[in-house]
């Protein structure tokens, strides 16, 4: 009889206990996160802003290499540091969708998957501001691909504010040329439009730090990000683009040597590339990749059957010599190192397989790469936007193979490069 009490008593430790763990939310850390993969001291706040780009160029509706204009609506949703009742829950739902629009084998399928956020919470007043983190999504998807990252720099004291590019999310994917023309163009004017004090951004008014800001792009974030910091289109690629959309001269703006190809950003401290698009479609020369003067941080997967590895990832790194920049590679990874995990609903039978390896890697636990992210990301971002002092987690792991910031035994799978700026 005891010994039917104490397992009855043990069944009830365990459901209770089961009943009181933490719901795993997309950015949580595992119990093998790097140290900087924490969440920081901030409770975090969230809202959508709309920005209106007016007078840009229409290619989708060019005729004979001319585009009328129309006005660009772009949906943005900031992250912040928040004021929020400790008797609040900080648990969202998001609303997402997978498939791609225009697909019929990939009809557009609604979902919902949580963070840790308060939607339209009071931003959390400061002796100093919040350096500013602007994020760029691939083709296709959304600006809510990587909340695990936006959610965790927010909870570190960054505004993070992630574009929806129009005609380049999964509800309204277009043709390809409206992506290659507007991407940079999308990434600075969001960029201006954080900075301004009217409008859906005159909430942030004295809380955001324009002399310390960054830049994040995945796949074709990165082609827009790495344009936006001085890395200039090639000529070759400029030509390709004349043929493929008809003759339309509306890339040559971004272009190198072209008079009308814009300065850097002024505040622009920091570029993050996580798999970028184009190299391997002569999108860079080692000439345009010349203009390249802020810091970056590249990440990749050497498996990358998306945008190459050898021939596009590294050899940009490699080629823009004149900043100083990094690269963290994923041993046996392809191209998904930087989204979310796969939702639930992806893994549904009779689905396009595609709606899991939109998200998934083949050889990695997307969390595990999720909180690998966060913690690099997080010692990049604070030593070049804050002054910390997070250089040493960039160092090579030490003569017993630890690497700082890993516990023991799990710096496996990951290769860390580093060169500086030739002068």
């Amino acid at each position: 009889m005891k010994t039917l009490n104490k397992l009855f008593t043990f069944l009830i430790m365990l459901l209770v206990g089961m009943a009181n763990a933490q719901e795993f939310v997309y950015g949580d850390a595992l119990p093998d996160a790097p140290e900087l993969a924490a969440r920081g001291q901030h409770k975090v706040g969230v809202r959508t802003l709309q920005f209106i780009h007016k007078n840009q160029p229409d290619i989708l509706n060019a005729k004979d290499g001319k585009a009328p204009l129309y006005d660009r609506d772009l949906t943005v949703e900031v992250w912040y540091p928040a004021e929020i009742d400790p008797n609040d829950t900080d648990l969202i739902t998001y609303n997402e969708v997978m498939g791609t629009a225009g697909d019929t084998t990939r009809p557009l399928i609604p979902f919902t998957f949580k963070g840790r956020a308060t939607r339209n919470a009071r931003i959390k007043s400061s002796n100093e501001s919040y350096p500013l983190v602007v994020v760029s999504h691939g083709y296709v998807g959304s600006r809510y691909l990587m909340t695990y990252l936006t959610e965790n720099l927010a909870s570190k004291g960054y505004i993070v504010a992630a574009i929806d590019h129009k005609e380049s999310t999964f509800r309204d994917a277009a043709n390809f040329t409206s992506t290659l023309i507007n991407r940079s163009p999308d990434i600075r004017f969001v960029l201006e439009s954080m900075r301004s004090t009217e409008g859906d951004a005159a909430f942030f008014k004295g809380s955001l730090d324009a002399d310390n800001m960054a830049i994040v792009g995945y796949s074709m974030g990165g082609y827009g990000v790495l344009n936006v910091a001085g890395g200039a289109y090639s000529k070759a690629f400029n030509q390709g683009f004349k043929q493929f959309s008809g003759g339309s001269d509306l890339l040559s703006p971004l272009v190198e040597d072209n008079p009308e190809f814009k300065p850097v950003p002024e505040g622009l401290k920091a570029v993050v590339a996580m798999a970028p698009w184009g190299k391997e479609r002569m999108v860079w020369s080692a000439e345009s990749l010349r203009g390249l003067k802020v810091p970056t941080f590249f990440l990749a997967g050497d498996q990358d059957d998306i945008s190459g590895y050898e021939k596009g990832i590294k050899a940009i790194y490699e080629e823009a010599v004149f900043t100083e920049r990094f690269l963290l590679t994923y041993a046996n990874a392809r191209h998904n190192i930087a989204p979310n995990p796969p939702p639930a609903e992806a893994m549904q039978p009779g689905l396009h397989f595609d709606e899991y390896y939109r998200y998934a890697e083949p050889n990695w636990d997307q969390r595990r790469i999720n909180n690998i992210n966060q913690h690099f990301i997080t010692a990049f971002l604070d030593w070049k936007l804050k002054g910390v002092d997070t250089q040493s987690y960039f160092a090579e792991p030490d003569e017993k193979g630890l690497m700082k910031g890993f516990k023991p035994r799990t710096f496996l799978g990951l290769t860390l490069r580093q060169n500086h700026a030739s002068k």
